[in-house]
């Protein structure tokens, strides 16, 4: 097929243009990261020590979760069933009405389901409106948990939108499904893993509702794969912003505003053990393109490929006998593309930082973000659309593809080298 490997072939027409580029933005990366996961994983080793009774004891990968969890538990004293009180699913849904409100100067309100259009009871249609626009786009929301439903959470572009003619265009449709649960005894309240997980959905959601392209194939969120996860990546910060948290996180009985001391041990306790995090990523995408990259003719053992990227690229020992990467789903549906969620993080944490952070709800900026950025789906190089919205810098060019910048995301994660 003209390709020297599944990835060459995969990414061709992608910001990164090649293997080789993605190696090179992997490889920075994992450098970069390297001296703070080695102190992290000094300090779980030392918890696990001290609480063990054990001073020479080993650390092992299945130790991580529980140490971690532990040693923030410890620090923050974080009660998930107490942050959740803080969001009723319904005050969420509000959470999204006063961001676009606030944001982009656009209405967002329910309108009747027509007889037929709804494939159950619980979907609520929602229409977004411009004053001096007209209507945008619609959206159905699918957010609880039943018997036999797909148990995800995503966003499904139902119709795109394209222009029909000079004076119409053809407005976009989509659904936002996710599974929260509930009952009716006990009303739905999210904890905040998940209300993170409904604004990125939502932001997926508005690059198709914002999206204003000639041709529905160019709608949306129909980019190049490393592109694709930005909006929503952006969105998440906002889950984590106090000064939105405080516009709809109130408590399901007192209607009392989430403490902002509260918030800050939430982002205490996500920044405790992120450059861990980020080196599991990392390791992922590497395995990821090793995997798919060219490979001999003889075959190749993947479980000493997966055990050598490990050792080279983690702060944690390999176990032999270990075969975690048979279960990683993204090798058979998301071949040689996991790095695109590591570009995502990185150019939407530069517009974060550059636009958003000072007034995230300001309605210039999310002016900006709409006609910059949302509004020009995959009909417009990704790089001008970064370049214009954000400033130079926030990508760079190498060996004829696109990397991110990662000076913000470096910033974010108090990184010791970036």
């Amino acid at each position: 097929m003209g390709h020297k490997s599944y990835a060459e072939f995969a990414l061709h027409s992608t910001m990164a243009a090649s293997p080789e580029v993605v190696m090179s933005f992997l490889l920075e990366m994992s450098k970069v990261v390297r001296p703070k996961a080695d102190q992290e994983f000094e300090v779980i080793q030392n918890f696990k020590r001290e609480n063990s009774g054990d001073p020479n004891g080993e650390l092992y990968p299945w130790d991580e979760a529980y140490f971690t969890w532990l040693m923030k538990s410890a620090k923050y004293k974080l009660d998930s069933s107490v942050i959740a009180s803080y969001f009723p699913l319904q005050q969420c849904i509000e959470g999204l009405k006063v961001l676009v409100e606030s944001l982009f100067g656009v209405t967002f309100h329910g309108v009747p389901l027509a007889p037929g259009e709804s494939w159950h009871p619980d979907v609520m249609k929602i229409v977004l409106h411009h004053p001096t626009e007209g209507d945008l786009g619609y959206l159905y929301l699918d957010l609880k948990s039943r018997k036999g439903k797909h148990p995800i959470c995503a966003h499904f572009a139902i119709r795109g939108g394209r222009r029909v003619s000079e004076t119409e265009y053809q407005l976009p449709v989509v659904a936002l499904v996710c599974n929260f649960s509930g009952s009716s005894l006990a009303p739905v309240r999210l904890n905040h893993s998940e209300v993170e997980t409904l604004f990125h959905e939502f932001g997926h959601a508005l690059h198709s509702l914002f999206s204003r392209t000639e041709y529905q194939h160019f709608s949306g969120t129909r980019v190049v794969l490393d592109f694709a996860e930005t909006p929503s990546n952006l969105f998440e910060s906002y889950a984590w912003d106090y000064r939105v948290l405080k516009t709809f996180a109130k408590h399901y009985s007192t209607g009392d505003i989430i403490p902002k001391e509260l918030v800050e041990s939430m982002v205490g306790a996500k920044k405790m053990f992120s450059a861990t995090e980020l080196q599991r990523q990392i390791l992922y995408a590497l395995v990821d393109q090793t995997l798919f990259g060219e490979q001999p003719s003889t075959g190749i053992d993947t479980m000493a490929i997966v055990a050598d990227l490990k050792r080279q690229h983690t702060s944690w020992t390999h176990v032999d006998g270990t075969h975690w990467h048979t279960r990683f789903s993204h090798l058979t549906n998301y071949g040689a593309g996991y790095y695109s969620y590591l570009y995502a993080k990185c150019f939407a944490t530069s517009i974060w930082q550059r636009m958003c952070q000072e007034d995230p709800l300001s309605l210039d900026i999310g002016s900006a973000l709409r006609t910059k950025f949302l509004q020009h789906g995959g009909a417009k190089d990704p790089a001008d659309i970064l370049n214009d919205l954000a400033g130079s810098g926030i990508v760079r060019s190498c060996h004829g593809g696109i990397i991110p910048d990662i000076t913000s995301l470096c910033k974010e994660m108090e990184l010791l080298k970036c």
